[in-house]
């Protein structure tokens, strides 16, 4: 059995079509910058374009068959686990174990399994989050993923973020659930939280990698695949992918920007291009 057939077997209880109204569209641009401590503080965009190669970076989708995107932060301009421990009554104990781990002091796993054990989700606090707090679509990227789509170039979701939750993201988009790549919960019959799938490429460090890989042997080798994502382990993908374009629309990480040889704060500069 495929990925893609297996991957239908395993989705949560929740349903995303249940749940395809529960993401809106925009607000808007606000980049938010380190203030020093764990916390961030919110800037209007106006005035501090950090782009870099921006037009070499719009020649790159027009060269691309495939282009990945992250979700979190990306995609959307939340952090999913983050609004969901904060939903859940965790975000102080979220964010201080999540401080702990960009020190290095564990591996991506073992902090995923950690802050779920904090939070410890059930899918009714799944379904009244989902209700409650609908993600919001960055600015502009709809539109630059209609326009890939129009042009027969291939998109693909590639996220440590979770299925019942991305799901809805997905659907919004007109992305089938074949082309994501993320995170699926555990559930004991009775709904509580159970633990999530350690087999998943992006349950792991370097696993947005290895699901490049896999989306290459799906399609011809010779593909030209472009991720597209806020984070390290967005710019650790490239290779595999063929080029990594940074994003920071949302948040700028200055380390990611530094390590990026294109990056962009604005969708709309690579839909122009196309």
């Amino acid at each position: 059995m495929n990925r893609f057939n297996n991957s239908l077997l395993n989705l949560v209880a929740i349903s995303p079509s249940e749940n395809s109204s529960a993401v809106i569209t925009s607000r808007p641009n606000i980049v938010k910058i380190p203030n020093g401590n764990s916390t961030y503080r919110n800037m209007t965009n106006a005035g501090q374009d950090k782009s870099k190669n921006s037009a070499e970076a719009a020649q790159i989708i027009r060269n691309s068959q495939v282009v990945c995107f992250d979700v979190d932060s990306t995609v959307i301009r939340e952090e999913g686990i983050d609004e969901l421990a904060k939903f859940c009554g965790k975000g102080q104990e979220v964010a201080k174990l999540t401080k702990e781990a960009m020190k290095g002091s564990m591996t991506f796993q073992e902090a995923l399994r950690l802050r779920l054990n904090i939070i410890k989700p059930s899918q009714k606090q799944i379904r009244d989050f989902l209700k409650a707090h609908p993600s919001t679509l960055s600015t502009g990227v709809k539109d630059l993923i209609n326009r890939l789509k129009a042009k027969q170039i291939k998109v693909y979701l590639i996220t440590g973020g979770f299925d019942c939750l991305v799901g809805p993201i997905a659907s919004e988009l007109g992305i089938p659930i074949e082309n994501m790549f993320a995170n699926k919960l555990q559930f004991y019959f009775n709904g509580e939280y159970a633990g999530f799938d350690t087999n998943q490429p992006t349950s792991r460090s370097g696993g947005k990698g290895e699901a490049i890989n896999a989306i290459r042997k799906e399609l011809a080798d010779a593909a030209n695949i472009t991720m597209i994502g806020d984070g390290a382990t967005d710019l650790e993908a490239s290779p595999p992918a063929d080029n990594f374009i940074g994003y920071g629309g949302n948040i700028v990480r200055e380390e990611v920007r530094y390590g990026a040889k294109y990056y962009i704060t604005d969708f709309e500069k690579l839909t122009q291009a196309l």
